[in-house]
């Protein structure tokens, strides 16, 4: 069984990688297309593993 505090660490490990995946990328700008697309892919994923 999870704690709450295995929750929050995933929640952030989540948010780090998204900031790596932002900070990382080639663009300047994303639209939100782009961010609701990035999003998607971890979503999915992180479903698969």
């Amino acid at each position: 069984m999870r704690t709450e505090k295995d929750r929050r660490d995933t929640q952030m490990a989540t948010l780090y990688e998204l900031r790596l995946i932002f900070s990382g990328g080639e663009k300047e700008q994303y639209s939100r297309e782009e961010i609701v697309e990035l999003l998607d892919k971890i979503a999915i994923a992180k479903g698969q593993e």
